[in-house]
């Protein structure tokens, strides 16, 4: 008898890891995410609130709401700009409470509030539904190239069934503990790129205008103690790094109100905690700055041309 439930478990295991997923939010990220997923043998249904946007990626089967989506599909991942976004979407009239099967799995990749994560898991959990919150970090760059790491908050077994469909999109898979955990290590992994984009945009200003050649700078400091992702991935000086976005006049990319409002939500959480974020606070003002001065449409590594004082 206990053999017997065991092959049920395995047999319900694969045939879900094999089946229908829905992907909701086709932006800069989840396009390029759903291309991964096609190109390794995923059948995905996918919405948009911008039917352009939709209907971008070559292979998906477009759908006329968020209901529809989730309509049949046993996994529903959610990329989408705010958490009041995510929540709106699980429960409009033709929202993925619509249409997602009793049982299956919602996963929300966005970069949300903790507290949020845990309220989309209430909400989920008493409409039969079972929920893990699962941002990722790498950036355009990553989800091009399906190296996306996830944190994920949420039960094992969910993790688990996740995995199969995760790893299609990405390189490393982290348990990072209960409902809202991934949001947590989320926020504090976009603190430190907030501020490091600022400090290697300063440096990279300073030694250009002081005479220094931007490759040769970028050289250096990416064999030195000053590297990071902002500098020998994702370098801000236009003509440095070909195919990321200051290359191809910050289009795309990692939004700048993107980054303010992640700012804005580690703001948050430190003040629920009591925790100081002195550099983070400096950061999210200089972000909001930007926005205020016209960049609002720009790749966040725009912060380079604002440091410059190159006029709009």
């Amino acid at each position: 008898m206990v053999l017997g439930s065991a092959k049920f478990f395995v047999r319900t295991f694969q045939t879900r890891n094999a089946s229908n997923v829905a992907f909701i939010g086709i932006g800069q990220m989840g396009a390029r995410m759903v291309k991964n997923l096609l190109k390794k043998g995923q059948e995905v249904k996918v919405f948009d609130t911008i039917p352009l946007a939709a209907s971008s990626v070559p292979g998906a089967k477009v759908c006329k709401s968020a209901g529809e989506a989730a309509k049949d599909a046993n996994i529903v991942i959610t990329m989408l700009p705010t958490g009041d976004i995510v929540k709106e979407t699980l429960l409009a009239d033709k929202g993925i409470l619509k249409g997602i099967p009793k049982k299956s799995l919602f996963i929300d990749c966005s970069t949300i509030e903790p507290k949020m994560a845990q309220e989309l898991s209430r909400i989920s959990k008493e409409n039969d539904v079972r929920y893990i919150d699962a941002p990722v970090s790498g950036g355009v760059t990553g989800a091009e190239d399906g190296t996306l790491t996830f944190m994920v908050g949420g039960a094992d077994s969910d993790m688990k069934e996740a995995e199969p469909v995760l790893s299609k999109m990405g390189g490393k898979i982290f348990k990072c503990g209960d409902i809202g955990a991934g949001q947590i290590a989320k926020l504090c992994n976009n603190l430190i790129l907030g501020i490091t984009m600022i400090g290697t945009c300063e440096a990279m200003n300073l030694g250009i205008k002081l005479g220094l050649d931007p490759k040769l700078l970028t050289n250096i400091i990416n064999v030195s103690t000053g590297r990071s992702w902002s500098s020998d991935t994702y370098n801000p000086v236009p003509g440095v790094m070909p195919n990321v976005p200051p290359s191809k006049g910050y289009e795309g990319g990692f939004s700048v109100p993107l980054i303010a409002k992640d700012l804005g939500l580690a703001e948050a959480a430190a003040l629920s905690c009591g925790t100081p974020l002195m550099l983070g606070a400096l950061a999210h003002q200089i972000y909001r700055a930007l926005i205020l001065n016209g960049y609002g449409d720009k790749d966040f590594a725009v912060v380079y041309e604002f440091l410059k004082g190159q006029k709009k």
